[in-house]
C-alpha cells in the first residue's frame, strides 16, 4: 500500500512540474539565463527557487547515505530524476524503490 502511494506520487510528482516547464520551453527554447531569470523575479519566486534547491541538496545527500546504508544499487538514477524533474519526482522515486529492496531483503 505504502509503497504504491509512493509510485502515485512519483508519477504526480513528475507531471505536474512538467505541466508548466513544457510551455516554456516550447516558448522560449532551453534559454537557462531567461529560466533562471524568472526563477529570481521577486522574493516570493526567490524564496520557492531557494527552498526547492536547497531541498534538492539534502535529498541527493539522503539518497547517497541511505542508500548506501542499506545496499541499494543505482543511486544515479534518483539523483538525476532530482535534478531533470524535481524533489517532487526524486524523493518518491526514491522511497518506492527503497520501500521495494527492503521489502525484498526482508522477505516480504
Amino acid at each position: 500500500m505504502k509503497r504504491n502511494l509512493y509510485l502515485i506520487l512519483a508519477v504526480l510528482g513528475a507531471i505536474c512540474p512538467y505541466y508548466y516547464f513544457i510551455p516554456f520551453i516550447f516558448e522560449n527554447g532551453l534559454d537557462v539565463e531567461l529560466f533562471v531569470d524568472q526563477l529570481f523575479v521577486n522574493k516570493i519566486s526567490s524564496f520557492f527557487g531557494m527552498d526547492v534547491i536547497v531541498s534538492m541538496l539534502v535529498l541527493i545527500a539522503f539518497v547517497l547515505f541511505e542508500g548506501k546504508r542499506i545496499g541499494m544499487r543505482n543511486l544515479g538514477v534518483y539523483m538525476i530524476a532530482t535534478v531533470t524533474v524535481g524533489v517532487s519526482f526524486g524523493l518518491p522515486l526514491f522511497l518506492y524503490f527503497r520501500e521495494r529492496y527492503v521489502q525484498k531483503i526482508n522477505g516480504i
